[in-house]
């Protein structure tokens, strides 16, 4: 597999060594919206790899939304001239659409700014578990 951009790569929220493996447990739930597993199933990076290693994705979810709904009450009051009590109830409904969208976009970023890829990540992995 060659490597893809980091962006891309975090976007599709895929592990940061060997760009496959997948950051969530799919299906998603509400009860879980954070369900990822300790460790990447095709290389086995593990994906929490001290305790409070998220904290730094909680700035960049504030930066993004706090950017993103400023373009929404931005949009809603200047080009369609809506109330503020209005483009607030909007702006609302809207951060509750994308909250989980914001809060798992934030860790994928995270995960990928600290954890570099690796091309030899899988051929580790299977050596390893072959006790070559």
């Amino acid at each position: 597999m060659t490597k893809r951009n980091f962006i891309l790569n975090a976007l599709s929220k895929k592990c940061p060594r060997c760009q496959e493996g997948d950051l969530f447990i799919a299906p998603f739930e509400f009860s879980k919206p954070l369900n990822m597993p300790e460790s990447c199933p095709v290389c086995s990076q593990k994906f929490e790899p001290e305790p409070g290693f998220y904290y730094g994705s909680m700035f960049l979810s504030y930066i993004f939304s706090a950017f993103f709904f400023l373009g929404i009450m931005g949009v809603c009051i200047i080009v369609f001239k809506f109330s503020l009590n209005l483009s607030m109830f909007i702006l609302l409904l809207i951060a509750a659409a994308t909250y989980f969208f914001f809060l798992r976009m934030s860790r994928s970023i995270w995960i990928n700014i600290m954890i570099g890829y690796d091309p030899d990540a899988k051929k580790k992995t299977q050596t390893k578990s072959f006790g070559y």
